[in-house]
């Protein structure tokens, strides 16, 4: 048994506390669901979030039979100097940021931002359980639980795995991963209250098993202690972001224990052939030497860089401009999800370093309310994505969790020796909170009962992006270009109706630059938002223009954001002053170019050009008339880089801006 030196992610008792992502979009465990509430909530991760919030996948153009039908996002990786940023927006139940002296919160709060990439594959949904995908149903990975004793072959573990992952079903952690999770001893150093954590069919209490899920509720293949607990201390294929923490004085700790900069210790046992085995039941380096493995230190990695095959060849690349660049190679163990899923020992290999995880004080917000913060600008947080030197495609997915808890014990210190106790059934020892309990108030020993869970006094909420790629900069974005994304949130349905996602915005909505910066313009949406019943505990319909169900959008100048009308072409200042350096269509050469641009976003990129001689089919004139609340258009855009003049250029959607019902606008200021 050890102790756990880690920050406990708590929360409020008997809350339904939210944390919503909508830039990028926010799952919550939705796929394609017509229906107003998730059609699972186990999907592939633990968000305890309200089952209504959430938007499903996009679609490439009408409504997917196949994720090879799905529309990720695709973003452009930053280069070595010059960075890509990219908007995270959410909203937060239950308040965060402030401080004890100037303005007070009723609690405590963390937010952690991760992500996971790999190589992206030709297969949009291979059958494998490593590869990051959306699913095209909405039913849970499946799981057979290991023989009782422990006593799996290679050959008996592969085949459990292939019964168990199909190609047409999320996949976020690997099924190795919720393996070894089941079978590994959970950290009995933890605070678990009054709960009664269960044991597993080998009969170990294991890292299943936490104060918030004392059964083995399984959720995808994330591991429920390690979404409990951060940071972890064990290794973990997250990387790490940013925690926006509740107090400035954490960040210290945080930086020294992100696996971003140190490194977990993993116990490694072997097959009777050699290979390595993907789990252990031991979660100490005593315990593992007992068990005759050998307990291996892990490191963190941007990426694998398998060219350099010394120590030598390696660390010769951490020169000056690599430096200035923060790219650092390394020499060492790097927690290879691959080699673990393909049970391949892991030898030291030459690695991109991950860089120091940023955190700052959490932002304030308000208390008992999904909405903005302070000013009225939706909580937010600049990623500047990461640099792959090896220039490959990624594929991958962004995590956002939610920590909050109260005073009324101490949330940082209290561990395992604070849990209650019980001999022959009878408690020994009293926890310093308890399920429901009463009170004595004073009043002629009058008693009162306290809403208080202790399986939520310490609690986690979750949410996660639909897979996305990152990829190299295309042909005319300069290495040293700074990108800043520009992107649409919300979905179909009025206030009501959506809540608690959030009706149709660009995201950001008010975005300044410079001259020198790009804007890389892009969108997704969905076929399937018609918010039918169940309905939850809200209201079902899909208010709107349009077919019922369908996200469309498009982009057109107008003069002032307090006007509702489109500029004509004629009259436009934005794409005379406006310069694409790259299109998913193509860049224009001809004389009209600026007007065909305009036509791409108005039209969301249904057409790509106006005259017949320029583009042929996709131009207005040849194709067919496109309907005019955009049914026929795409549901998502892949869009275009651009670069603006000085000046102030203000714009909307023609189909979703409906004044005194929703507005859909957006302001880019150039300085």
């Amino acid at each position: 048994m050890f102790q756990s030196f880690v920050f406990l992610v708590c929360t409020i008792a008997l809350v339904s506390a939210d944390l919503y992502l909508h830039g990028p979009r926010g799952s919550n465990n939705r796929a394609r669901e017509k229906s107003a509430t998730r059609a699972n909530n186990n999907r592939l991760f633990d968000s305890q979030n309200n089952a209504r919030g959430g938007y499903n996948y996009g679609d490439k153009n009408q409504a997917s039979k196949s994720e090879n039908d799905h529309y990720r996002m695709n973003y452009f990786q930053s280069g070595k100097s010059g960075k890509t940023d990219l908007t995270i927006e959410w909203t937060n139940q239950h308040g965060c940021g402030g401080n004890e002296d100037t303005s007070p919160h009723k609690l405590n709060c963390n937010l952690v931002l991760q992500y996971m990439c790999q190589p992206d594959t030709s297969t949009a949904a291979p059958d494998d359980s490593i590869t990051l995908r959306n699913g095209q149903q909405t039913n849970t990975q499946d799981y057979q639980k290991p023989n009782k004793n422990n006593d799996e072959n290679k050959g008996t573990v592969e085949s459990r795995r292939n019964d168990n992952v199909r190609a047409d079903r999320g996949l976020h952690e690997s099924w190795e991963w919720y393996d070894s999770c089941y079978r590994r001893e959970r950290n009995k150093g933890l605070f678990t209250a009054d709960q009664n954590l269960q044991d597993n069919n080998q009969g170990v209490s294991s890292a299943v098993f936490t104060r918030q899920n004392p059964t083995d509720n399984r959720r995808g293949y994330e591991c429920p202690e390690e979404r409990d607990y951060f940071p972890y201390w064990h290794p973990t294929d997250w990387r790490d972001i940013a925690v926006l923490a509740h107090n400035e004085s954490w960040c210290s700790y945080y930086r020294a224990n992100s696996f971003n900069s140190r490194t977990y210790g993993e116990c490694v046992e072997s097959f009777t052939g050699g290979e390595r085995k993907h789990w252990s039941v031991a979660n100490n380096a005593t315990k593992c030497s007992d068990l005759g493995g050998e307990w291996v230190d892990y490191e963190s990695y941007l990426e694998l860089a398998p060219t350099f095959t010394t120590q030598q060849q390696c660390l010769a690349n951490n020169n000056n401009a690599n430096q200035q660049s923060g790219i650092v190679y390394k020499w060492g163990k790097p927690y290879d999800r691959k080699k673990i899923v393909n049970h391949e020992v892991i030898t030291d290999a030459c690695f991109i370093a991950m860089p120091q995880i940023f955190c700052k004080s959490a932002d304030w917000s308000r208390v008992n309310h999904l909405g903005n913060g302070r000013e009225g600008v939706t909580l937010n947080y600049t990623w500047s994505l990461p640099h792959f030197p090896s220039l490959e495609k990624k594929r991958c997915v962004l995590r956002m969790r939610y920590n909050i808890s109260t005073d009324d014990y101490a949330p940082f210190d209290t561990d395992s020796n604070d849990n209650q106790k019980k001999t022959n059934n009878v408690v020994i020892k009293r926890s310093p909170i308890e399920q429901n309990p009463l009170v004595n108030i004073g009043a002629d020993n009058q008693l009162l009962q306290l809403a208080i869970n202790t399986d939520q006094t310490g609690r986690t909420f979750q949410d996660r992006s639909h897979t996305f790629f990152i990829s190299p900069r295309p042909i005319g974005v300069a290495d040293t270009d700074h990108i800043i994304n520009l992107n649409i949130r919300g979905k179909r349905g009025n206030i009501v109706q959506v809540y608690p996602a959030v009706e149709y915005d660009f995201s950001p909505n008010n975005l300044h630059i410079t001259t020198q910066d790009l804007v890389h313009l892009q969108w997704t949406g969905s076929n399937t938002h018609n918010n039918e019943a169940p309905g939850g505990d809200g209201q079902t319909g899909n208010a709107g223009e349009g077919n019922e169900g369908t996200d469309k959008n498009n982009l057109v100048e107008m003069r002032s954001a307090s006007e509702n009308f489109p500029t004509p072409y004629e009259m436009n200042n934005m794409h005379k002053n406006m310069e694409v350096v790259w299109s998913d269509a193509g860049l224009s050469t001809s004389a009209s170019a600026q007007k065909d641009y305009a036509i791409q976003l108005a039209s969301a990129g249904y057409y790509k050009c106006e005259s017949n001689s320029v583009c042929g089919g996709d131009s207005v004139e040849k194709k067919n008339k496109l309907d005019e609340l955009l049914n026929g258009a795409p549901s998502s855009f892949p869009g275009m880089i651009f670069k603006m003049n000085k000046g102030n250029y203000n714009y909307m959607c023609t189909r979703n801006n409906n004044f005194s019902n929703r507005s859909q606008k957006g302001k880019i200021v150039v300085n």
